[in-house]
């Protein structure tokens, strides 16, 4: 099949976005429902937090499926989901309890499957970035969300930081705000915690 397209072709496309709004909408814009999106940050500044905050939102659209291959089913990850009130969208929400990626694969391949797929984290999936490819190519009208440790304010290790180029919303945690670079709009950081973001900014300010 062919994929050149004309312009009629270009102006016929309707692509299937996520009605985002609010403080969401500003911040990574309104997105389509494809694609990938990294998210990284140091140990203790939000990440978690953030992802489930992200993962309940889009549960309230579509449905989710979050494969913790790092930390799998445990007692802090549970009061996360609990904390993050999961129990609102549980009909759409999906925890995968260290899935390999073979597994995960086989689940996608079945009718209504999850929507949105989150990997956290994408260290622990031991994936080259031709294996990213792929996985992109088989499922092309769902939306990965790929976590990532970091190394200073950068992905950590290669395959991330290719992946980095490729996504399409590119989200770094610090001090409990995510600051994203999307190719949908937005461009406002968001908060994840007001308290914890209050208290380590501020001291930021006060060591510059």
């Amino acid at each position: 099949m062919s994929r050149a397209l004309s312009v009629t072709n270009i102006l016929n496309y309707k692509p299937n976005c996520l009605p985002f709004t609010g403080k969401w909408l500003k911040s990574f814009g309104e997105p389509e429902l494809t694609g990938c999106w990294l998210v990284w940050g140091e140990s203790g500044n939000g990440k978690t937090r953030f992802v489930l905050q992200l993962c309940k939102y889009l549960a309230s659209m579509c449905k989710v499926a979050y494969n913790s291959l790092e930390e799998g089913l445990s007692q802090s990850l549970k009061t996360a989901i609990i904390d993050t009130g999961m129990m609102d969208v549980k009909r759409n929400f999906l925890l995968l309890d260290k899935e390999p990626i073979t597994e995960l694969i086989a689940r996608l391949e079945k009718r209504k499957s999850p929507d949105v797929i989150v990997i956290d984290s994408w260290q622990y999936t031991g994936l080259k970035y031709t294996d990213y490819t792929q996985l992109r190519e088989m499922f092309p009208k769902k939306l990965f969300i790929i976590i990532s440790h970091a190394d200073g304010k950068q992905p950590a290790g290669r395959v991330a930081k290719s992946i980095r180029y490729d996504a399409f919303v590119k989200i770094r945690i610090e001090g409990y705000r995510a600051n994203a670079l999307s190719r949908y709009g937005g461009g406002e950081p968001y908060t994840i915690w007001e308290e914890g973001a209050a208290k380590y900014w501020g001291e930021q300010e006060v060591l510059t």
